[in-house]
This record gives C-alpha cells, structure tokens and sequence, in this order.
C-alpha cells in the first residue's frame, strides 16, 4: 500500500468515526422529547423549537465552520465542535426551562454539530481521494453516520430506562467527547489551487450567481425538512396510535441501518450516472413511500417497512449533492460551499421539526406535514432534473491550459 492510500485509509477511518458519534447521538434525540416534555409539563413545541433551533444554527454557522476547514484545515475545527458538543449534552441533561434547553440543545449542539459533521468532513474525504473515487468514498462516510444511528439509538433508549433522560444526556456526552482524540487522525491540508486564487468572496459569488447551484440548494431543503420532522416526531407519532415506544425505536434504528446501504449504494450510482438525475428519482420515491405509509393501515410491521425503505433514501442525498458540487465547482472550497447548500437543508430542518410540533399541539394531529412532505418530494424532484452536473468555466479553461 503507497503512502498515498495510507494516508487516505486513515483519514477516512478518523472521518468515518467522527460521523459515527456525532451523527448517530444526534438522531437519538427524538427518543427525548416525551420523558422531557412529560416531566416538565411541556407541549411538543418546546422540544421541538429546541430541535428546530439546534438545526438552525447548526446551518447558520456551516459555511464558517466549512470556510475556516478550507482554509486551516478541519482538524482545529473539529477539535472545538466536539468540546462544544460535549458541553452542550451536559448542559442539555441540567435543562429544565425552554429557555436552558434552546441554549445547551440548540445553540451549543447546533454549533458543535457544524464542526464534526457533514461539511467538513466530506470536504476533507473529497480532499483525500481522487476525483473517480470521491463520489464513492463520500458515500463510505456517510454510512459511517448512518451506521452510528443505528448502533447508538437502542444504546440511547437503553441509556434512558436505566437511568433517566438526564444521566442518559450526560452519559451521551461522554460519548461524543471521543471526537477530540479522533480528530488527531484527520490530517487535512488544503490543496494549492490550480491558476488564479479565489477569495472566498469570490467562491461564494460565484456559486451563488449559478442557477444550478441555487437548484441544488433547494433541493436540500426538502431534505432537511423531511428528515428532522421524521427523526424528531415519528416515535411519538408511533405512541399515539398505540405501538409501544420501542416500536418508534426500532424504525429509526431500522432507518440508520438501511442507510448504510441506501448512502454507499448512492455514492457508487453517482460515480458513473448523472447526480442531479439520481437525486431527482430519490425524491420522487419518497413522496411514493410517505404516502403509503400514512394511507394504509397502521402496524407495528407497516412502521418497519417504512423504516427500512426511508432508510434506503434518507441521507442519500448528501453524497450525491456534495458530489455534484465537488464536480461543479472543485474541492478548494468544498466544506464552506456544502456548508452554504447545508443551510438551506437546515432552514428546511427548523421549519420540519418546529412545524410538527406547533401543528400537533394545535390540531393535535400530524397529517398536515405527512401531507406537506409529500409536496415538498414533488417540488424537490422537479428541482433536481434540470440541474447541468460539469465544471463551471473557470475549472474548463484550467482543465485546458
């Protein structure tokens, strides 16, 4: 093995571990919203505002977290998410206000989720490989994340029975605080730009002012929507219609599973088919799967068929939209422009968690964002197609120089 692939090899390994914490804790969360809300006499919305909020400004700060990756590389970077992750699982554990709980679960983790997670660690992946393989080796890592909810959600409500929501919180947090050590192994150094230097200025006037970059971005929105509302929600939505709350458990864990493959098998069809293509085809199945789910007849076996075949689609996306934007644009700037694309994909997570809260504490009913979601799988398919998936002409006449 060449030094080369060893040093890819490892960072890889590092990338894939620090998805695997950060974003299979992250899932669990939902698991709190009934023990938290129960105890303090709160209505859905208050946790789910605090979740809404964590995605907010997880998006809001990505493209500087991705920016200062880019340009120093994404070892310091992740280093401080994971001290401000930790911090804010303990503190998170301590609420008992909606006011404490915005701060430590949205603020804290918001930022430290933007740290350790999928803009930065991509970029540094699609810094690490080379470009026949980045599509592939994206979607390698994003299994890693995936694979973390699955493993982490069982251990999460099992961490809740034994010892209530709070120890549990605090527990988690000792969890996420092996991202420090592991962030030693991803060695990142920003490559040398081919021909003139872009400013960062320059990069994000110039993804801005692409249509289909602004197509792309969009398209995450839906996402983000869809997969927060789902994540957050679904196990009280299971409770209500009777199944036992390890129903609710199972279907997100069965989610995290499936999207091992469903994000590795993504990363491999985006290497040699067009991406924007894939995404497009994603998205309408979604809407095809939503739909049946909340039209038949609800079992404790419905709900893991959904689990199973959501998990199939559900961060396909991110390879596959990281990807296109690797192509579009290169790699110098890949974590601040995912981070810029994230954001969208983080509006649509505030606007999918906190909705579904507010409308279940009005109407006491779910099915007006079963419904939204499905429009949204519509649009965002009809969004994607379009999309023209080739180096912006700055990339063209450096190719040919």
């Amino acid at each position: 093995m060449t030094s080369v692939w060893r040093k890819s090899t490892w960072i890889m390994l590092g990338a894939s571990l620090v998805l695997f914490l950060s974003l299979g804790i992250r899932h669990g969360f939902g698991l709190f919203l009934t023990p938290m809300s129960t105890e303090f006499g709160w209505g859905r919305e208050v946790f789910a505002f605090a979740m809404a909020l964590q995605n907010l400004v997880w998006g809001l700060t990505q493209p500087f977290t991705g920016a200062l990756a880019d340009r120093f590389g994404a070892k310091s970077t992740v280093i401080v998410g994971g001290v401000l992750y930790t911090i804010g699982l303990i503190l998170m554990g301590y609420a008992d206000s909606s006011l404490s709980l915005s701060l430590s679960a949205g603020v804290l983790i918001g930022i430290g989720l933007s740290g350790t997670s999928f803009s930065v660690i991509l970029g540094v992946v699609g810094r690490a490989v080379p470009p026949e393989q980045r599509s592939m080796a994206m979607g390698i890592a994003a299994a890693a994340g995936s694979f973390g909810q699955f493993a982490m959600l069982p251990g999460s409500l099992g961490l809740i029975q034994w010892l209530g929501w709070s120890a549990a919180l605090i527990a988690l947090g000792m969890m996420v605080a092996l991202i420090i050590p592991l962030a030693t192994m991803i060695k990142d150094t920003p490559p040398v730009a081919q021909g003139p230097q872009q400013t960062m200025l320059e990069a994000l006037r110039e993804a801005c002012g692409n249509a289909d970059f602004r197509l792309l971005a969009l398209g995450f929105f839906v996402c983000g929507f869809q997969v927060l509302f789902i994540g957050v929600h679904l196990p009280s939505y299971l409770v209500d219609k009777g199944l036992p709350v390890v129903v609710g458990t199972t279907v997100l864990a069965l989610v995290g599973l499936f999207n091992v493959f469903g994000t590795y098998f993504a990363g491999w069809l985006g290497a040699t088919r067009s991406k924007p293509h894939i995404l497009c085809v994603l998205y309408l199945v979604r809407a095809v799967v939503i739909s049946l789910f909340i039209l038949l007849p609800l079992s404790t076996w419905t709900a893991y068929a959904f689990g199973i075949l959501m998990g199939l689609l559900w961060l396909s996306t991110v390879p596959l939209t990281n990807g296109t934007i690797a192509t579009m644009f290169g790699v110098r700037n890949l974590s601040m422009l995912g981070g810029v694309v994230f954001l969208l994909h983080q509006l649509g997570s505030f606007l999918g968690g906190w909705l579904g809260g507010y409308m279940f504490d009005k109407t006491g009913s779910y099915d007006m964002v079963w419904y939204i979601s499905i429009v949204l799988s519509l649009v965002a398919a009809a969004l994607n197609w379009p999309i023209k998936e080739k180096p912006v002409a700055r990339l063209s006449k450096v190719a040919h120089a």
